[in-house]
């Protein structure tokens, strides 16, 4: 629940995080640090280092770090941004923002940039005369340290390297997003607010100061400016939609002044493009997406496809097997929840269509919803309905020899 219900600094900080340039600066800043602080730690230290030194031999290892990390952090911007290109014209460009935001990627270029920011500083303060002889020792065994962490990142990373931005890591990414944004959804569907009720025809409208998608709703603080001014917030632009001068913000039921406007603005996120963190329809909109340009005509890749299909097989089984929690712990706001309806047709109708005349495809496709229906009694009919409507249109492209074998498989599949 706590996922959620994050408020809006923190859902800004956790965002901030993921962004390359933080963690990039981040391990800049700790590199000056410590290569600055060389100079102080001689004199503190209870003990002395018995290491003579060669003439000028910190400065050479400070040099030869400086041009390798120089080379290497360019390389490895290069290969993000081929792996980002790559994802984009293969799978499907929604993927990108999951590609940035790999730790791994972003830890081997901020590790390299800081080596090399560390090396230049180093080089900076030995030209200077800013080291005594202790502060020098200590930043010999800095560097020692640095070269033993840039050599473990480097490896790491060349082997990241194998598969980052390949098919099947873009699948995996996509899915693991839409698992975790389908499983908060169904532990949480209306992000601990009251269901959606009739909104009264008195209620006033609250519209967006701009058009764009609505990324995320900060429901524990309109459930605080609720209280506070003795209202009561319906939510009319979930997470996912477009808030624009037909599509309100909100209607407010009761005295809505200019504070509770602005208050009701700030709850939401506007942006131009669809994020993962609250819309679980655009995690499995993504994976079909893939699957659908595999099928194409120029790609032809019906393998491809079918992977996807066994992605959102695995998506909707585990979102399925989380139980909603009862409490409201949002008493005055009111949203409405995503229905399965309009989750299982964004996942499986552009596939059964782009794939209609594929009988592979269409095969895993009855398969699929198949089991979903097994695995979920209660909600079988959307999958049976999902599934019928597939089967009817893929009827009309086979021939007879593949319509044979696709009625076969719905009958072993949903045992008629």
């Amino acid at each position: 629940m706590a996922t959620t219900t994050r408020s809006s600094l923190a859902s800004f900080f956790l965002r901030l995080g993921r962004q390359v340039w933080v963690r990039a600066a981040a391990f800049t800043l700790i590199a000056v640090v410590v290569a600055l602080a060389a100079n102080y730690l001689g004199p503190v230290l209870p003990f002395e280092f018995g290491i003579d030194l060669a003439q000028n031999s910190v400065g050479s290892l400070l040099q030869i770090i400086a041009t390798a990390m120089l080379t290497v952090s360019t390389f490895s911007v290069t290969a993000m941004v081929t792996a980002f290109s790559s994802a984009t014209t293969t799978a499907t460009p929604r993927s990108t923002p999951l590609l940035i935001a790999d730790p791994t990627s972003q830890n081997a270029v901020s590790t390299f940039i800081g080596a090399f920011t560390f090396s230049l500083v180093g080089i900076v303060a030995l030209s200077t005369g800013y080291y005594e002889p202790r502060g020098r020792t200590i930043l010999f065994v800095a560097t020692l340290v640095v070269i033993a962490i840039v050599v473990f990142t480097l490896l790491r990373w060349i082997s990241h390297l194998s598969t980052f931005g390949r098919m099947a890591d873009v699948i995996d990414r996509v899915e693991k997003a839409a698992t975790l944004s389908f499983q908060v959804h169904a532990e949480s569907p209306t992000l601990g607010a009251r269901p959606a009720t009739v909104v009264p025809a008195d209620a006033t409208a609250v519209h967006a100061d701009g058009v764009g998608y609505v990324t995320h709703v900060d429901v524990a603080g309109l459930d605080r400016l609720a209280h506070r001014h003795g209202i009561e917030v319906h939510v009319r632009a979930t997470p996912g939609r477009i808030a624009d001068a037909r599509v309100p913000l909100a209607a407010v039921v009761g005295d809505v002044d200019d504070d509770v406007r602005s208050g009701i603005r700030r709850a939401f996120r506007i942006e131009n493009h669809r994020t993962y963190e609250q819309d679980p329809r655009f995690g499995v909109i993504a994976l079909t997406e893939i699957g659908s340009r595999a099928l194409s005509a120029a790609t032809n890749d019906p393998g491809t496809a079918i992977e996807v299909i066994a992605a959102l097989q695995r998506v909707f089984a585990r979102g399925l097997s989380v139980d909603a929690a009862a409490d409201i712990e949002h008493e005055r706001v009111f949203v409405a929840a995503p229905a399965l309806v309009d989750l299982v047709d964004d996942a499986f109708r552009p596939l059964a269509r782009d794939g209609a005349a594929d009988v592979e495809v269409q095969v895993r496709l009855q398969k699929c919803l198949a089991s979903l229906s097994a695995s979920a009694p209660a909600r079988a009919g959307v999958f049976r309905d999902a599934a019928r409507a597939a089967y009817e249109r893929s009827r009309r492209q086979l021939d007879r020899s593949d319509g044979r074998i696709l009625r076969r498989a719905v009958r072993e599949a949903w045992g008629r």
